[in-house]
């Protein structure tokens, strides 16, 4: 644990003997050269650590946190999800769906524009107006000189088609696995048709993926467009030192635009009287972002990021390292006291599902009847409350119910409703999604019960071990004390996350830790790791569990258009494979966001997405 008050002397000591670290994290913003650079101390700026690094900015390759927060304020897409997970217009200000659920059309606005970049300009006009290009003064003047370009459908087309290219290797491509064709009826008119409906499609749209790249840039950078990527973000790319600094600077041509109050209208009345053509709307609305820029440092070590976080030097850290939790929260979770003042915690749930996986294809060992018992009293074992308060701090929800976390999308109250009602509702996403009468899936505390299935079924000293990684080896740990209790003989053998994988995707691992982030919210996306035709190597279904009315009721509900009548699937397929228990649930996680308290509008969402594009500092 590390107080306030060994700070300041554990600072000193790092800044002796790692003048190299610390000169790198005070390395200035290098937003642009020249005459710009005297106002820049006045600039919002809005900074965070990304202690994982970053390794690209081509959204194809944005399968991660970092990259995918790091895309989202360059690139956007057809449609996203609002911090209620609703999906709503990005690009595509509407969309209608076929009766049959197989062809989706997408009408685009007509406003949108590429950042302003040198790949949009032929080389003689680069050189003959390179002095215009560079003027960050006039916005009239960037879209005047051909120095950007309106996107069409086609655009989406070229993107789409991308993604698919087996050359560049994807980890989005299984995104368009259902996607027979994509057609740019005219500008403003895309079309997508699927060889199957698929409900989920729509949120599938959402995810970073699918963000719309301009050709020209892919062309002119080539390899390198990952590295100097240009979309239509609120933010555009502005500099690049690899392991030390990232910087965004705002996009003035970024088409949205909202409602504000008098004295920023007048703030912003320069910039928006500059063009007419985008103003886009009227003198009672100003051009998003707030923020001048974003920029992101890259200190691995997250004890000294921690550091920096607590005396301000950032605006934000998510997520919390074991080693300084008691340091920031109560045992209850809370902000403690003395840090109220400088910083607000944001909790949420999360699409995450912490859970235990047994794998079920040599479950003949035991005999089915024998092997059912042992996992449900593996089920009944674990004291989750009990876990959440000592190992993290009350973070999470305890995992008496199914394989669905909270936050997914269906329910019918309000944001501040669910807050009301958060325990009840952050029990389970399936308790939004049907009638909370019919819930009755998942295994409670219940040690009495669980020790008497394993001598019902002479199982008392069967031993099991319990494979996991260093990260989670406390939880290990107690999973292992409480499967003593009952009268199982569990060790835990720690491994290192690639050996996991892999022995996981091979079936070599009989009983192991693992966890399920959503892909995109809805709930079909956990359900299919059941199904019989995801097994491993091919799929993610790491236990092999198979269930004949499951995998029925699985491929009816991507036929079903209705929310409600898909929910009562949904809550019956989670309810056939709790029964069955080819997993243990432990937790619903949470987002947790610490935020300075100089910084306004950065809300938070099941998703875990960073949205800076509303943000304001003080």
């Amino acid at each position: 644990m590390i107080r306030l008050s060994k700070i300041k002397s554990i600072t000193n000591r790092l800044v002796a003997h790692s003048s190299q670290l610390i000169a790198l994290i005070l390395l200035p913003l290098l937003f642009s050269c020249g005459k710009n650079n005297s106002s820049d101390e006045n600039l919002k700026i809005f900074k965070y650590n990304e202690s994982a690094g970053i390794l690209t900015l081509d959204p194809i390759y944005a399968k991660d946190l970092p990259h995918i927060w790091a895309c989202n304020q360059i690139f956007n897409g057809l449609v996203a999800f609002d911090d209620e997970m609703n999906v709503v217009p990005a690009i595509a200000k509407s969309w209608n769906i076929s009766d049959d659920g197989m062809t989706y059309t997408f009408i685009l606005r007509d406003d949108v524009w590429f950042h302003e970049d040198e790949c949009f300009v032929s080389k003689t006009q680069r050189r003959k107006d390179a002095k215009t290009q560079r003027d960050e003064d006039s916005v009239t003047l960037r879209l005047c000189d051909s120095a950007t370009r309106k996107v069409t459908a086609q655009d989406f087309v070229y993107s789409f088609n991308r993604v698919l290219d087996r050359k560049l290797n994807s980890s989005g491509s299984w995104i368009f696995s259902n996607v027979y064709a994509f057609d740019a009826i005219n500008d403003t008119v895309l079309e997508i048709k699927l060889t199957q409906p698929f409900p989920a499609f729509l949120g599938i749209l959402s995810m970073t993926y699918a963000s719309v790249v301009p050709q020209e840039a892919v062309e002119y950078y080539g390899t390198e467009f990952g590295r100097h990527p240009v979309g239509t973000g609120p933010f555009k790319y502005q500099y690049w030192k690899e392991g030390v600094k990232l910087v965004f600077r705002k996009n003035p041509i970024y088409f949205e635009v909202i409602k504000d109050t008098k004295t920023q209208r007048r703030k912003d009345a320069k910039i928006e009287s500059e063009s007419e053509s985008l103003s886009l709307c009227d003198s009672a609305t100003i051009r998003l972002p707030y923020l001048d820029a974003v920029s992101i440092s890259f200190i691995v070590d997250k004890q000294v990021a921690f550091m920096e976080f607590i005396k301000g030097k950032f605006h934000f850290m998510s997520g919390i390292d074991a080693r300084y939790k008691d340091e920031l929260l109560t045992r209850d979770g809370q902000l403690r006291s003395e840090y109220e003042d400088e910083i607000y915690l944001i909790r949420e749930p999360y699409l995450n599902t912490e859970y235990l996986a047994f794998f079920l294809g040599d479950e003949d060992t035991l005999g089915k009847d024998r092997s059912l018992a042992l996992r449900q009293a593996v089920s009944y074992s674990i004291d989750r409350e009990k876990m959440l308060r000592y190992l993290r701090n009350g973070i999470g929800t305890p995992g008496n119910q199914g394989i669905i976390p909270a936050g997914l999308p269906g329910f019918k109250d309000s944001k501040t409703q669910r807050r009301k009602d958060a325990k009840i509702e952050s029990d389970s996403a399936t308790l939004r999604l049907c009638d909370s009468a019919t819930l009755n899936i998942g295994y409670p505390y219940n040690p009495k019960k669980a020790e008497q299935l394993l001598k019902d079924n002479n199982l008392i000293g069967y031993e099991l071990k319990l494979y996991t990684t260093q990260d989670y080896i406390d939880i290990a740990k107690f999973v292992q004390s409480a499967l003593t209790e009952i009268g199982l003989n569990c060790r835990v053998e720690e491994m290192m996350p690639a050996a996991l994988r892999e022995k996981r995707a091979n079936g070599n691992l009989p009983f192991f830790r693992s966890s399920w982030v959503a892909d995109y919210p809805d709930a079909e996306n956990y359900l299919s790791l059941f199904t019989t035709n995801n097994f491993t190597p091919q799929g993610p279904n790491y236990t092999h569990y198979s269930n004949a009315k499951f995998d029925e009721l699985y491929q009816k509900s991507l036929t079903c258009n209705n929310l409600q009548e898909r929910a009562k699937m949904y809550h019956e397929m989670d309810s056939i494979m709790m029964t069955e228990a080819p997993v243990v649930i432990l937790f619903y996680d949470e987002v947790l966001r610490f935020v300075n308290k100089k910084v306004e509008g950065l809300g938070s969402n099941p998703t875990n997405m960073l949205n800076l594009k509303k943000v304001k500092i003080d």
